[in-house]
């Protein structure tokens, strides 16, 4: 694959002044500037010319302050080290990471970083901005390394450790597994990608020994999965309370419909919906320093829960009560009784125009993308029912979307055809494939959540295997593919299943999870076009396991089983419909 020439962009040049100098998005070093960081700038021109601030009084709507190291200092780091010269293949993340922690960062990006982190105290994220990064077909969603430090040391020189280990981190991650694996299916060389680093302020506010915003948001202008009344083009928003970790990591957020914000997703039961909304938030740790491990994302995070967020006062306008004896949900937390994550006093109530903002934010960055988008986004809020609120909205990422136009019909008579495997009313895609003869599934009578992570290693395997073979499959599974968190489904990235032509993520009685589209895990599966479908536990339609089970075994675990066809299948999707259809040949 030929790699695109990146478009250049020179941000003004750092003047060593993070939060009171002439301009709030500047550059340190020369060269290019990476994918997010060029969204980010898109993003600030945006807002200036296509979101009116007077429509949202007492919200302000901004690009967070910023400055980014271009791609000359990294080269210059991985030169003078002799980084290049490591084994990566033969090296564990850990291993790679601890190397470039021992190497030094060009003595000329040292001034500017000791004069950056001498003024700010408040946490920062160190993001990934990669030549590839963030391009329409190959977006290498979440592949990278972004690391979040609460910087509060009262001493500069802790912090300025602590942000020279960040970045170091950011570097490392060009090269780790997930990342090499990536760029294979690319087409590309590892030698194609250079990484420049983004310094930015993490939006949010501290209470206590935790410092997040209010509410993280990720939102798609394309539904690939909704459900009447909505439509595909009127997209679908995922909120979480906390960092936006939980959302784009596969956890469990609350997703609706922006044309339909008062609509509840379709739960079958009270006891499901408590089960299926958010109890965890992530968050910077601000309190005592925790054991040292720079090799590690998550270092200054924690988590904490709904009982935490009550006592914090966070909950006023996110949360709605379960009231037992009436066995109904009221919006606030005015009663007594478990609180569910439903956003209910905005979306619901409107007492904060929190829907009407994401509508605006994602028709101003359709415009300038001209595309179908997903854009990341943080809030932070103060009032509440007794007082105006006033809001900063923090604008964190911009990437268009792949969504095919080719025109294919899937009838709902189709989805009951008798060589149908898998028959489902909610897929992801649009298209005609018949280039799968393997089909790798999970065996639904072994499997359970304890096992995930067992699950993933076995499949990484098959995939490999495939790979090397070139032959593309037919994956199915049970709850998320690719959450982070293994008792919502299996915890794969994307390189362990890479060779998947098409995707089944298939519920069952005890894993009847909403699905996955606001993961960084659903973005690269949607641009590398692999077809998704979901098959709900119990539904009209599901998968033929008499069938599969007959097939010829080409290999087994206690877990997975790989099978391998006479004759190649059929996939037919229907974007238009979100119906589609896997078929065997006679």
């Amino acid at each position: 694959m030929a790699v695109t020439k990146p478009l250049v962009i020179e941000l003004p040049t750092f003047d060593r002044k993070f939060w009171d100098g002439t301009f709030r998005h500047t550059q340190i070093g020369t060269g290019a500037i990476g994918g997010k960081a060029r969204g980010l700038v898109s993003i600030k021109d945006l807002l200036a010319k296509h979101i009116d601030s007077s429509s949202f009084p007492g919200l302000k709507i901004e690009v967070p302050t910023l400055a980014v190291i271009a791609t000359d200092p990294f080269d210059q780091f991985i030169s003078q080290n002799r980084l290049s010269e490591l084994p990566f293949e033969e090296m564990s993340d850990d291993r790679i990471a601890n190397a470039f922690q021992k190497s030094d960062l060009p003595f000329e990006l040292l001034g500017d970083l000791r004069a950056l982190i001498v003024q700010v105290r408040t946490p920062l994220a160190i993001r990934s901005s990669s030549l590839l990064e963030d391009a329409r077909e190959r977006p290498f969603a979440g592949v990278y390394a972004t690391k979040m430090i609460p910087n509060n040391q009262a001493d500069p020189d802790t912090r300025f450790r602590r942000l020279v280990e960040a970045i170091k981190f950011v570097y490392a991650s060009t090269f780790f597994r997930e990342a090499r694996d990536y760029i294979r299916t690319t087409g590309m060389r590892l030698s194609d990608e250079k990484m420049a680093v983004i310094i930015q302020e993490v939006v949010g506010q501290r209470r206590g020994d935790r410092f997040c915003p209010v509410i993280s948001g990720v939102a798609r202008s394309y539904n690939f999965y909704p459900i009447a009344p909505a439509r595909p083009e009127e997209g679908v928003a995922t909120l979480a309370l906390g960092l936006g970790k939980t959302i784009v990591d596969g956890g469990i957020g609350w997703t609706y419909s922006p044309a339909h914000p008062k609509k509840p997703p379709p739960f079958a039961s009270m006891e499901q919906l408590i089960k299926s909304t958010q109890t965890e938030f992530w968050a910077v740790n601000m309190g005592r320093p925790p054991a040292y491990d720079p090799t590690s994302e998550t270092e200054y995070l924690v988590r904490a829960n709904l009982s935490d967020a009550e006592r914090d006062g966070v909950l006023d306008l996110l949360a709605s009560t379960y009231d037992f004896e009436r066995d109904r949900v009221i919006p606030g937390i005015g009663a007594d009784g478990p609180r569910i994550l439903d956003f209910s006093p905005m979306l619901v109530q409107e007492q904060f125009p929190l829907n009407e903002v994401v509508k605006a934010l994602l028709k101003a960055a359709e415009h300038a993308a001209d595309a179908k988008v997903e854009i990341e986004f943080a809030i932070t809020l103060q009032g509440g029912s007794l007082e105006p609120v006033k809001a900063r909205l923090g604008f964190l990422q911009l990437r268009p979307m792949v969504v095919s136009d080719q025109l294919v019909e899937v009838t709902a008579e189709d989805l009951s055809n008798t060589r149908a495997i898998v028959a489902s009313d909610m897929v992801m895609g649009n298209g005609i494939a018949d280039d799968i003869q393997d089909v790798v599934f999970v065996r639904p009578e072994c499997f359970s959540p304890a096992e995930t992570l067992a699950i993933a290693l076995q499949l990484e395997r098959i995939n490999q295997e495939l790979q090397a073979q070139h032959r593309r499959f037919l994956l199915i599974g049970f709850g998320r593919w690719g959450s982070s968190h293994p008792s919502l489904g299996i915890p794969v990235d994307w390189s362990q299943i890479s060779g998947a032509r098409a995707i089944v993520e298939a519920t069952l009685q005890g894993m009847n999870v909403e699905l996955s589209q606001g993961s960084h895990f659903f973005h690269n599966l949607s641009s590398f076009g692999a077809s998704y479908f979901m098959v709900r536990h119990g539904g009209r339609h599901g998968i033929n396991w008499d069938w599969l089970n007959q097939q010829a075994v080409v290999s087994e675990t206690d877990l997975v089983r790989h099978v391998r066809l006479a004759k190649n299948l059929v996939v037919r999707i229907d974007g238009r419909t979100s119906r589609g259809v896997i078929l065997w040949q006679e």
